[in-house]
């Protein structure tokens, strides 16, 4: 009989873990504009209810997860919004587009030398790319097509989608509440236009990839003009610093407390 029991719980446990890691509960979509298209995945809140407003949050996925699967945008980070608690306590809309394989979230320029270093040029205007268009796009019809609290609108991306929260918020500087770039970077004299938002930077010490100096002269472009910015910098820690961000016990309790 104990052992009966034992293994009663062992099954419940396996079950709630697997329903937390589900992300078969992200719909596939696809935003078609033109001749373009942007897959995309949505997870709706626990209990949805379209007669109530609900935060919204779009999540920006890094340069090796880009392609036309809607698969690889929900390697890292969705699993945090799948988790039982989060979902209990702080009902969402959240939505993972695809960036197309030949585009970048972000208008930049790179190059990288013989030893592997990289340089980065962050344009300080310009068009958006096709991606950034398509992600503006999808912003609009999901506000458009779901019952979203205007006020709690939230954008977070690691890498090259820390560097698309940046472009992104630039672009549309009166629709978001908050924030949170990963890895990123931008272009220090587009902070003007990036103060009203709330803004929590991450990034690793280490970072080989992404030179941590991109995510520090943001801030201190943002931390000059008395923007509301506060910076993690993970010592000792390489470019994955998603995995620590994702990990910020506050990161869901600051995020769902600002509204606009």
């Amino acid at each position: 009989m104990k052992n009966k029991i034992i293994l009663l719980v062992v099954l419940i446990f396996v079950s709630i873990n697997l329903s937390a890691q589900d992300k078969s509960l992200y719909k596939k979509e696809i935003l078609v504009v033109n001749n373009d298209t942007m897959p995309y995945r949505i997870l709706l809140p626990l209990n949805y209810d379209p007669s109530k407003k609900y935060p919204f949050i779009l999540l920006l996925h890094g340069a090796g997860e880009r392609g036309n699967d809607n698969e690889n945008q929900l390697v890292h980070g969705s699993g945090l919004f799948l988790t039982d608690s989060i979902r209990e306590k702080y009902p969402a809309i959240v939505v993972f587009p695809q960036c197309p394989a030949n585009s970048f979230w972000s208008n930049i320029q790179f190059k990288a030398d013989s030893a592997g270093n990289r340089s980065f040029y962050f344009q300080e205007a310009g068009e958006p790319t096709i991606a950034m268009d398509l992600a503006q796009q999808l912003l609009k019809k999901i506000i458009k097509d779901y019952p979203v609290n205007k006020k709690q609108i939230y954008v977070g991306g690691l890498s090259m989608g820390g560097m698309g929260t940046f472009e992104i918020v630039r672009r549309n500087p009166k629709l978001f509440a908050a924030a949170f770039p990963i890895c990123g970077g931008a272009n220090p004299a587009t902070a003007s236009k990036l103060t009203k938002v709330k803004w929590w930077v991450f990034h690793g010490a280490a970072d080989a990839v992404v030179p941590p100096e991109w995510s520090q002269k943001m801030v201190d472009a943002l931390q000059k003009i008395n923007a509301d910015v506060k910076f993690s910098l993970y010592p000792g820690v390489n470019h994955n610093s998603w995995d620590n961000a994702f990990a910020e016990p506050t990161l869901m309790s600051w995020l769902f407390s600002i509204s606009k």
